[in-house]
């Protein structure tokens, strides 16, 4: 056992410059950013433009791969197949780190990713087509209670956050609504803006381009404060609802990823988001800049987990 010990402890030891050497020569060549969310979202628009930016100060080219679906869970199930070098990583959303308790699977999201860092922060708004009967929220309530389980609302698909924030709207107020899971937010909206679904629940920043123009208006947002970007629509905290929900963008590679390779992502990404002009498209597309370390997203991943595995399981949606 003592032998076996020394060979396994020089093995490390004989390895340690060469993954040392690696980590400060990266990234030697293309890094592929996998998106969860389809092309032309606003996710998908954030995150390019935020690989774009990257690429300059990384001196390689970041590649974007969109894989939509399932909830958003499609990046994260693809890191535990990729090796741990930094040259595979994805934006993940929250709904991931709800996997265990919804879906049987063989890996746990907490411990067998690598957070490399928080992007930005967002609201959620509840949208509907500009010629909509419902004015505002309470007139959304009241049809929604003298029409129990009439009412459809789309999403960017089961167990993601809109849909688990309108699971706790419903849920504290009694009401039977039916929920319509979609791919992402384009065909989401695409579907309300042709009359399919009387409203959807998704990111202020995926109806910014069709509120600007009109087509659509939102009647609430679900963070604890208005939205800068809709500063006259009200919250529904201050509609008497104890909801304060937002969520955030982040960068995450495979578990094992290497220090000095975590640093070098980190420190790029957060290059970025602080600067002036990326600030400037994030906005512009609808998100507000929310550069968080690794410990700090491990901190909101925290927090987040017990609230909604609650609404989870209130809604008889978990696995367990």
């Amino acid at each position: 056992m003592q032998r076996r010990r020394w060979i396994q402890w020089g093995a490390a030891a004989a390895l340690a410059p060469a993954l040392a050497a690696r980590a400060q020569s990266f990234p030697a060549r293309p890094i592929k950013l996998v998106i969860a969310f389809p092309a032309g979202g606003p996710t998908d628009i954030t995150m390019r433009v935020l690989a774009e930016n990257a690429s300059r100060v990384l001196g390689q080219p970041v590649v974007i791969d969109n894989k939509p679906g399932a909830g958003g869970t499609l990046p994260a199930q693809m890191l535990q197949s990729s090796p741990a070098d930094g040259y595979t990583v994805a934006q993940i959303p929250l709904g991931v780190f709800r996997m265990p308790y919804t879906t049987k699977i063989n890996w746990d999201p907490v411990k067998d990713i690598s957070y490399v860092i928080n992007v930005t922060g967002y609201a959620f708004g509840v949208v509907v087509p500009a010629d909509s009967p419902f004015k505002t929220w309470a007139d959304f309530v009241a049809y929604a209670k003298a029409n129990p389980g009439k009412l459809s609302y789309g999403s960017t698909g089961a167990l993601t956050s809109p849909h688990l924030t309108m699971e706790r709207v419903a849920q504290q107020q009694g009401l039977q609504l039916l929920h319509v899971p979609y791919k992402g937010s384009a065909p989401a909206m695409v579907d309300l803006m042709g009359g399919q679904i009387p409203f959807t629940v998704d990111t202020v920043a995926a109806a910014v381009p069709q509120l600007r123009e009109g087509k659509v208006k939102a009647i609430a947002v679900t963070s604890a404060k208005r939205s800068s970007l809709l500063p006259n629509v009200p919250t529904l905290a201050e509609s008497g609802y104890a909801i304060d929900m937002d969520t955030w963008l982040a960068v995450v590679a495979p578990a094992g990823l290497p220090p000095a390779v975590k640093s070098r992502l980190e420190r790029a990404v957060a290059q970025v988001v602080e600067d002036a002009e990326t600030r400037d498209k994030l906005l512009a597309n609808g998100f507000e800049p929310a550069y968080g370390s690794s410990k700090a997203l491990a901190a909101l991943i925290e927090k987040e987990l017990p609230l909604m595995r609650a609404v989870a399981q209130r809604a008889g949606i978990t696995a367990d």
